[in-house]
């Protein structure tokens, strides 16, 4: 995946291969990724890259700005991280089934939920 813009048709291959849901938690500082499936399959990745630091102070609207950049194509995902650690994002959570995608700040609250367009 190259940028967000290549985000559905990732998403449609997970799905074809039986993951329902796949989630980036605490992760945003490192790019690993929890992936489950079927029958409570689980399958961590390995860090995607050297560790962010995730801001305390959540800028939702900084992060959006981010989001619809990526989301065009205008970053690649390790810079999209980096931006969303700055911005004081978490993790975020994937469901393929419900086709949803959701961000969080470091307490846990929800920042931004929006509908996956596949």
């Amino acid at each position: 995946m190259e940028s967000g813009a290549d985000f559905p048709q990732y998403i449609k291959e997970l799905f074809s291969l039986g993951i329902l849901e796949y989630s980036i938690y605490v992760y945003v500082y490192d790019g690993h990724a929890e992936y489950k499936g079927k029958e409570d399959c689980v399958i961590f990745s390995e860090a995607e890259y050297s560790e962010l630091y995730i801001s305390s102070e959540t800028n939702s609207n900084r992060f959006k700005d981010y989001l619809k950049i990526h989301q065009q194509g205008g970053t690649d995902y390790q810079t999209f991280c980096k931006n969303s650690a700055e911005a004081g994002i978490y993790r975020w959570k994937v469901d393929i089934f419900n086709k949803t995608c959701t961000y969080y700040d470091s307490s846990n609250n929800i920042i931004l939920r929006e509908e996956i367009p596949i």
